[in-house]
């Protein structure tokens, strides 16, 4: 049963981490009569904005968040970023509450260390060679190891914030110091990871629901600098590469336990399927299933958290995303060009309502449908370039 907003039989959801994606998820809840609580590290941030209550959080502080959790009694603690104090978590949900998808599950993957132990060692899935290193010493003794080029990355971050490639031996130590220094949490442990050369990459969506396991059509994406750039669905690929993706996924997300959506990340290199990483939320790249599919990611993770069914997740049609990027940092800014971007067909805008800007910040994102991904892509990126972002 699920009851009425702001009466005594609500049903209350409090996510921690307010950004676009969890603006989404927030209207979602909304059209299931959920009412949402959003916290997040700055006022006004995009879920904020949708909410039925905010509140601003240190959310490493296990104090301040133990003071508002406390407060409003929620039926359900949904994470939706990495910088939170997950091993309270974890206390949490021994005394009772229900962290989605579970406290372990959130804990393990805000920590890049713990879900690739249990991926690789206790799992045995396949993965890219890897040493973990907490001093400059071990990073040079694990980057020898593991031999160049290699891939570093803080255990915690997000959106590609620390993460370089390491070519030769003149960028190790320049390595070390953007690793350490883009790490979220109390972390300063880095990752050195085997580069592969993949063919491409892809963010296989997997949804843990009450009636079992669903996936959604494979994802392909593009990245700069470690962070989502673009977006298409569905990536084709070869029946026996799916089946074994969809195999990872599900094994990975079965330990993991709990439901919702996860979005998983494979590798792909010729008919060889690599384990890459794993979210238990909502994904970036996965902003394209709002015009894809006959659900968008995240209704899935609603529909998942509060055991309703999840039927068959189907293609509507080829889509992609583009992100808006900003050019330069303002405390305030409007968007010139939506109409140019509207004009492009078959064509959605949704800007997320960021209150400040930085260079290099996802503002908003460009949608777009098309007779295959490359009309759709093309048009996406049409778009997305299409709104000029100024500052007042």
């Amino acid at each position: 049963m699920i009851g009425t907003p702001l009466k005594k039989s609500a049903t209350k959801l409090l996510i921690l981490g307010s950004g676009e994606l969890g603006k989404e998820l927030v209207i979602e809840a909304q059209r299931f009569g959920v009412e949402v609580i959003a916290l997040d590290r700055y006022a006004n941030a995009p879920a904020m904005q949708v909410a039925h209550r905010s509140y601003v959080v240190n959310m490493l502080d296990k104090e301040e968040l133990s003071r508002v959790i406390r407060l409003e009694k929620p039926d359900y603690i949904v994470p939706e970023i990495e910088a939170i104090n997950t091993p309270f978590l974890l206390e949490l949900e021994e005394e009772g509450f229900t962290v989605i998808p579970t406290a372990r599950a959130t804990n393990l993957t805000m920590n890049r260390e713990g879900i690739r132990r249990l991926a690789a060692e206790e799992l045995a899935l396949p993965t890219a060679k890897y040493k973990f290193a907490s001093t400059l010493d071990e990073f040079r003794r694990g980057i020898e190891e593991i031999g160049l080029p290699c891939v570093v990355k803080p255990t915690m971050s997000s959106s590609g914030k620390g993460q370089s490639l390491v070519r030769e031996s003149a960028d190790i130590e320049r390595a070390w110091v953007y690793a350490v220094e883009g790490a979220r949490g109390a972390s300063d442990s880095v990752i050195i990871e085997e580069f592969i050369h993949f063919d491409y990459e892809i963010t296989l969506l997997t949804v843990r629901y009450a009636g079992g396991t669903r996936f959604c059509p494979p994802i392909g994406h593009i990245q700069i600098k470690g962070d989502y750039h673009e977006s298409w669905q569905p990536m084709l690929m070869a029946p026996l590469v799916i089946e074994e993706a969809k195999r990872q996924a599900k094994t990975v997300t079965d330990a993991l336990g709990g439901y919702g959506i996860f979005g998983v990340e494979l590798f792909i290199k010729g008919d060889q399927v690599y384990f890459s990483e794993v979210s238990p939320r909502p994904h970036d790249t996965g902003m394209v299933t709002m015009v894809s599919q006959n659900l968008s990611e995240f209704e899935l993770h609603v529909r998942a958290i509060l055991g309703l069914p999840v039927p068959e997740i189907t293609s509507l049609a080829c889509s992609a995303s583009h992100v808006i990027l900003a050019a330069e940092a303002s405390h305030e800014v409007v968007f010139d060009g939506l109409a140019e971007a509207l004009l492009v067909p078959e064509t959605k805008v949704r800007l997320f309502g960021k209150p400040e800007a930085r260079p290099g910040r996802r503002m908003g994102v460009a949608l777009s449908s098309g007779r295959d991904t490359v009309e759709a892509r093309e048009r996406a990126e049409q778009a997305a370039h299409s709104v000029i972002i100024r500052s007042v």
